[in-house]
């Protein structure tokens, strides 16, 4: 009794095709984990940013509070100022 084996016949050509398959899906590889890299890398990059931004906002708010602040003192003692000026005019011109 004879046996036959049952072995698929595999081609050059079918196997130069897999084989180049198997080269370009190592270069995608390659490329997307240099694509993830680079994205991480960014990713770092612009949370350090971020948090830089951050704090400088918190302290031109505080700058900008400490502004309005001087700001209303400013315009209060210039009121108090021209008020005692029209007083002085008022108490000329009432002479």
């Amino acid at each position: 009794m004879a046996t036959k084996t049952l072995e698929p016949e595999v081609s050059n050509t079918d196997f130069q095709s897999l084989e180049e398959k198997v080269y370009r899906t190592i270069e995608l590889l390659k490329s997307a984990r240099e694509g993830k890299a680079n994205a991480e890398r960014d990713a770092a990059r612009l949370r350090t940013q971020l948090e830089e931004r951050e704090e400088e906002f918190e302290q031109l708010r505080a700058e900008l509070v400490g502004l309005r602040k001087e700001r209303e003192e400013v315009r209060s003692r210039l009121e108090k100022m021209l008020k005692q000026i029209d007083l002085l005019t008022a108490a000329e011109s009432g002479a």
